[in-house]
């Protein structure tokens, strides 16, 4: 089911990347784009936001807390693989320490005693990977049902998701870790909900973003040492100077 799952996403975006046109080299595919976007922020507004505002109000915040850390935990996994390919021994041995210790010590996650000794997150995946290793981005995208992305970070979240081993490939029964999955996704929406007025504020909240997406996975990629650029990144952006 894992792979099957991976080659159908691998195919989508490898054919995506292979058909750029458009004026704007970063998003040739904007008036497309723009279409999904609406198509995911009316779902999300009638399915996922509420779910994820239902599930905040009835659940403690020290709940809620605990159920975001024991998440995160489990992304440590990721975190440690792929610092590994990216030849970062290092940080794996770090996030490896972060593992262990909140394991441990944090009740198998749910509590971060790792972060209040001084260890922070460093946070890779797959598609931080692939950019170690030289593949270029490819066009922007704004995936159905997924969100922003672009080729090269849809098949790391491909082989993140259903490649890379975790805790998951341990559960013998399909609808408890589709559940976890899903308690997953629910959470991480959750915590997203206080920047919903800051983008409903938004003059153009496609293009807010779509600039910020591009900008986290830069500063990600260059693990918070982006290159200093003298152009504009899109051409909006020169007209505003």
């Amino acid at each position: 089911m894992r792979l099957n799952h991976f080659i159908m996403i691998l195919s989508v975006l490898l054919l995506a990347g292979c058909t750029t046109t458009g004026e704007n080299p970063k998003d040739p595919y904007e008036e497309q784009n723009r279409a999904v976007w609406e198509f995911n922020r009316s779902l999300d507004k009638a399915v996922l936001k509420p779910v994820a505002q239902g599930y905040q109000y009835v659940t403690p915040d020290p709940v809620e807390k605990g159920v975001s850390n024991f998440f995160d935990n489990l992304g440590e996994i990721s975190n440690i693989v792929n610092s590994l390919f990216q030849g970062k021994v290092g940080q794996a041995g770090k996030s490896t320490g972060r593992f262990l210790i909140n394991s441990t010590i944090g009740l198998a996650g749910l509590l971060d005693p790792a972060t209040e000794m001084g260890i922070d997150e460093e946070e890779e995946d797959f598609g931080q990977t692939l950019a170690v290793w030289g593949f270029d981005s490819g066009p922007f995208l704004m995936l159905p049902f997924l969100g922003p992305s672009n080729p090269r970070d849809g098949v790391g979240f491909a082989v993140d998701a259903f490649g890379i081993y975790s805790p998951y490939d341990e559960l013998n029964d399909e609808q408890t870790e589709w559940a976890l999955r899903s308690l997953w996704l629910v959470d991480m929406r959750a915590e997203l909900l206080p920047l919903e007025d800051q983008l409903e504020e938004a003059l153009d909240e496609y293009l807010m973003v779509r600039d910020a997406y591009l900008q986290r996975r830069e500063f990600l990629i260059y693990d918070g040492r982006p290159p200093i650029e003298d152009e504009c990144e899109f051409e909006e952006d020169c007209e505003e100077w």
